[in-house]
C-alpha cells in the first residue's frame, strides 16, 4: 500500500492553560474523569493513530464527546494539538509557516459544515464559488466553476438564489459544490448531513457516493450515525472517551468487534442490509450451485434470491465475472446473528 494521503501519530488534545503539563499524567494512565477532578482539564483526544489513505473515505464516529469534531479540526490546524504529528502529502503540518498553513487551508483542504455556513448575502452561484474568490480568481472562471458544480449537485437554474431561499438539503448540496469548486485533493465533511431530514440525508450519502466514483477524494467525514458509516466508509474509526476503540474496514468490524463497546454498537443494525456476500464467502469447494451472486451483493437480497431456502449454496463472482468464492446460506443465516455483548453477558 502506499503511503498514507494523511497520517496522524501520536495526537493528543487536552483543554486547558496548563495542557503540556498535564499531558505527562495522562500518558501515566490519568483517565478522562480523574484530569477534570484533579487538574480541572478536559482530555479531548488520547493518543490518536490513524492513516487516511487516497482517494478513500475515512469515516470516523462516535457519540457525542468522543473526540470526533476536535480530531478532524486538528488535520487543518483550527485547533492545535497538545502533542502528536499531522503529515498531509508526507510534509508534516505542524511546521507549516503562517503562509504555509494558508495554502493549506485554501489549496490542499475544503470543509463541508453540518450548519451549511453560507453567507446570507451571497447568491447561490457566490457561495460556491467563495474559494476562487479568495484566491483572487477572475470571475468568469468564478462563475463557469460555480455552476459546473452546481449543476452537478443537482442545482441548475439556482445560481441566483440566495441561500434563504432554499431548502435544508439544498443548501447543503451548495456546501459540497464550494468545496468541489476548490478544486482540493482532501474533503472534510464535519457531520455535514447530521441536520437533515432522514431521506433527504439518504439523498446526500447517495450524491456523496456517486461524486466520489467519478472524483476519488480523499475524504475525512465526521458522523455519529452508524448506518451512516457503515453506508460511506471505506476505513472506520470508532473513538470513545477521546481514544480510538477500534478501526478497520468496516464489514470487518461489524463482524468481528473487539470491545464490548463496539459489540453493543452495532447490535442493533441491520446486518443483511449491511454486510456483503464478500464478507462471508468461503474458498469454492462445492461443485453445483443454486446460482450466482455478486461480490459487493448484501445478504438481503441474497435472502430474496434464495427465497429463504437454507439448503442453498451460492457461487461469488467479482466485479468482471470471475469466480471468487461461495456462500452456503446456513453460513448467511449464521452472520445475521449479532455476537452477544459482554457486558450483557
Amino acid at each position: 500500500m502506499s503511503d498514507p494521503k494523511v497520517r496522524i501519530r501520536d495526537m493528543y488534545k487536552i483543554f486547558g492553560p496548563r495542557d503540556k503539563d498535564v499531558l505527562a499524567h495522562v500518558k501515566n494512565g490519568m483517565g478522562k474523569e480523574e484530569l477534570l477532578v484533579q487538574h480541572k482539564h478536559v482530555l479531548g483526544l488520547q493518543d490518536i493513530n490513524v492513516d487516511m489513505q487516497e482517494g478513500e473515505i475515512t469515516v470516523i464516529m462516535g457519540l457525542s464527546g468522543s473526540g470526533k469534531s476536535t480530531a478532524i479540526r486538528h488535520l487543518n490546524r483550527l485547533i492545535e494539538p497538545t502533542a502528536g504529528e499531522i503529515y498531509v502529502d508526507g510534509e508534516d503540518v505542524m511546521k507549516l509557516s503562517e503562509s504555509g498553513l494558508r495554502s493549506l487551508r485554501q489549496e490542499k483542504m475544503s470543509m463541508v459544515f453540518q450548519k451549511f455556513a453560507l453567507l446570507p448575502h451571497r447568491t447561490v452561484a457566490q457561495n460556491a464559488a467563495m474559494s476562487l474568490a479568495i484566491r483572487g480568481r477572475d470571475e468568469d472562471e468564478q462563475k463557469s466553476e460555480a455552476l459546473r458544480w452546481l449543476d452537478r449537485v443537482g442545482l441548475t437554474g439556482y445560481d441566483g438564489h440566495y441561500p434563504s431561499q432554499l431548502s435544508g438539503g439544498m443548501q447543503q448540496r451548495v456546501g459540497i459544490a464550494r468545496a468541489l469548486t476548490a478544486n482540493t485533493d482532501i474533503m472534510l465533511m464535519d457531520e455535514a448531513f447530521s441536520a437533515l431530514d432522514p431521506l433527504i440525508r439518504t439523498d446526500m450519502q447517495d450524491l456523496l457516493l456517486e461524486l466520489q466514483t467519478e472524483l476519488n477524494k480523499t475524504i475525512i467525514f465526521i458522523t455519529h450515525d452508524l448506518d451512516e458509516a457503515l453506508k460511506l466508509a471505506d476505513h472506520l474509526v470508532i473513538l470513545k472517551d477521546g481514544a480510538v476503540v477500534q478501526q478497520g474496514e468496516p464489514q470487518h468490524i461489524l463482524l468481528n468487534p473487539n470491545d464490548p463497546y463496539i459489540e453493543d454498537f452495532v447490535s442493533d443494525i441491520n446486518r443483511a442490509r449491511v454486510l456483503k456476500a464478500r464478507s462471508i464467502m468461503q474458498p469454492i469447494t462445492a461443485k453445483k450451485f443454486a446460482g450466482d451472486v455478486r461480490a459487493n451483493d448484501n445478504l438481503e437480497s441474497m435472502i430474496a434470491v434464495s427465497g429463504g431456502e437454507t439448503s442453498l449454496t451460492y457461487r461469488v463472482l467479482n466485479a468482471a465475472g470471475e469466480p471468487v468464492g461461495q456462500i452456503d446460506m446456513r453460513d448467511l443465516v449464521r452472520a445475521l446473528v449479532p455476537r452477544v455483548s459482554s457486558t450483557a453477558a
